[in-house]
């Protein structure tokens, strides 16, 4: 018996029955099942050995994770507007929980403690969408497939080895919660559940701000599968758009004060619809076919319609929405999941420049739920359609299809994972996909560096410099080991006092680092008096901003300087 939209739009209604003891039960095994099949393909992340993009700012640079205790708490929550430890936006929350791992014995040369505690949000925020996928669409077998997908998508990969992007996790983990006891409100109209669900929305902005979408996901809800929009309904999110509207503008001065921030007139009229409907397609289709994948998406080149994948993009939202369109005639689920995929995904599409990237696969985490929706509404329909006798037979062929698909999934994670093993391939992969760009020539010649070998980073801040001749940290890198190599061939000088002098002047954001630099190429000409001069300016402003390991070590250089003496690197 074939299903009409009417009867397919109902049956969403089944689910706003009581759930069973049984039912309950049901429910912790599948989640359970799932759970540990997302743990043992993502496994290898625990011994994962790279450092990516920021991780200095966020463990091997941060004196505040370095030093746990309540003062370094207060530091992350009060630092509201200018944090001075890592350049962006406000998220305290994300902060304190990488502290409190550093705390249980997480270094930068044993990551193993910040690896299981982003390992087991994943696999909590898988078994979370397992649950919100039961309470809307009532079928256990369907949330626990959807829910795998999820947990085992390559997109999602990064996310865990990644050490900044804890926020990520935290703040799904948080949002996910939210809609969980949002949902339990619609059903019970429990104020208990609402107010929980608002203290969750604010944990989920203190720990990042791309949460900021959450009331408008809700109202999304209300509209499909909830099906309550109404006046009163939106008068209930009221207090979450408070709450975003306070977030957004935090996040944009806290920005704005420590790090870039690229207004939408600074792109030009045509960048920006051009941005929107490239990344829509390119996640889109990262979604549906996960390859190449990358820390690092640089913008294409020539950005306009002349390129290919601009184009393709252009052409590919406008069939897209053709096609939402269109299935309104049938049912809500597609409109409603690409919407929430969309209202989801939309801080990070590049509209306010926050990023030197133009799409990143970590911004798929939270909208991945969206398309999850049609998802496991098309599984239910599947499996509800036709005859009673037929049941089995269809049950058999949803598994069968989903766990081809999870196979596939896993297959591309695991091999993903492996570029993550330690930090130089990992930067070498980057370089493979989007080779000619200073920043990973730049990180990968500090990889080098960290590992004793000179020359290779050298090698590396030489090719990015040339890339990028006003990028400071490479000229800062560069100087610094011209100025203090052990090797004479290695040292020059003259041309790191260049360098230094011309990366000072491009910083505004770190001048404590680049006055050192600085201090100690003058050292090494033998300009003690500049280098004097410059190293106390230094130490005054890296104990203004609190840094005393920073404000200690210059004091160090500077008692060298002070006897006629060059700072050298120590092999």
């Amino acid at each position: 018996m074939s299903m009409t939209r009417k009867s397919r739009e109902n049956t969403i209604d089944i689910s706003q029955a009581g759930i069973s003891g049984r039912q309950i039960l049901s429910l912790m095994v599948s989640a359970g099942l799932a759970a540990i099949i997302v743990a043992a393909v993502h496994w290898p992340a625990l011994s994962a050995g790279a450092l990516s993009f920021d991780d200095n700012q966020y463990l091997t640079e941060n004196h505040l994770v370095q030093n746990p205790g309540w003062n370094s708490i207060r530091q992350f929550v009060v630092e509201v507007l200018e944090p001075s430890t890592v350049r962006g936006y406000y998220h305290p929350l994300s902060m304190i929980s990488l502290m409190l791992d550093y705390a249980r014995g997480g270094r930068s040369g044993y990551l193993a403690p910040f690896r299981q505690t982003s390992l087991l949000l994943h696999i909590i925020n898988t078994v979370l969408v397992i649950i919100i996928l039961y309470l809307l669409f009532g079928r256990i077998l369907v949330a626990t497939l959807s829910g795998l997908l999820f947990g085992l998508h390559p997109l999602n990969v990064e996310s865990i080895p990644w050490l900044a992007e804890r926020k990520t996790l935290l703040a799904a983990f948080f949002v996910l919660l939210c809609l969980i006891l949002y949902i339990i409100y619609t059903r019970k109209r429990s104020r208990t559940a609402y107010g929980a669900s608002v203290a969750l929305y604010i944990l989920a902005l203190t720990s990042k701000p791309t949460a900021v979408p959450l009331p408008a996901l809700l109202l999304l809800l209300d509209y499909w599968p909830l099906r309550r929009i109404s006046k009163k309904v939106i008068a209930e999110k009221i207090p979450f758009f408070v709450l975003a509207g306070i977030a957004a503008f935090i996040t944009f001065i806290s920005q704005r004060n420590t790090s870039a921030v690229t207004m939408p007139s600074e792109y030009g009229f045509m960048k920006i619809p051009l941005m929107i409907c490239h990344n829509i397609i390119f996640y889109l289709h990262n979604f549906v076919w996960p390859t190449r994948l990358s820390a690092f998406y640089p913008f294409p080149e020539p950005f306009s319609l002349r390129q290919p994948t601009v184009l393709a993009g252009v052409i590919g939202t406008f069939i897209l929405i053709t096609i939402l369109l269109f299935s309104l005639r049938w049912t809500r689920s597609f409109l409603s999941g690409w919407l929430f995929f969309l209202l989801a995904v939309f801080p990070t599409l590049g509209i306010v420049g926050f990023h030197p990237v133009i799409a990143a696969d970590r911004h798929m985490y939270l909208p991945m739920v969206g398309l999850m929706l049609p998802i496991a509404w098309l599984l239910r329909c599947v499996l509800d359609a036709g005859d009673y006798g037929q049941r089995r037979l269809r049950i058999l062929a949803v598994i069968l299809t989903v766990a081809t698909l999870a196979v596939g999934e896993a297959t591309v994670t695991r091999r993903y994972l492996v570029h993550w093993q330690d930090t130089i391939s990992h930067y070498k992969h980057l370089l493979s996909l989007a080779p000619g760009y200073a920043i990973i020539h730049n990180n990968l010649g500090v990889a080098y560096y960290e590992q004793g070998k000179s020359t290779e980073a050298i090698r590396q801040w030489e090719t990015a410099v040339k890339l990028a001749p006003d990028y400071p940290d490479a000229l800062n890198n560069l100087a610094w080991m011209l100025a203090t190599s052990e090797a004479i061939k290695s040292r020059d000088a003259e041309r790191a006092i260049k360098l230094a002098e011309h990366a000072y002047q491009l910083s505004e954001k770190k001048p404590a680092e680049r006055l050192d630099t600085l201090a100690v190429a003058y050292a090494a000409a033998g300009q003690f008096d500049k280098a004097v001069q410059a190293a106390q300016k230094a130490m005054e402003l890296a104990f203004k901003a609190k840094r005393t390991g920073l404000a200690n070590e210059i004091s160090n250089r500077l008692e060298l300087y002070k006897n006629r003496k060059a700072y050298r690197e120590p092999q």
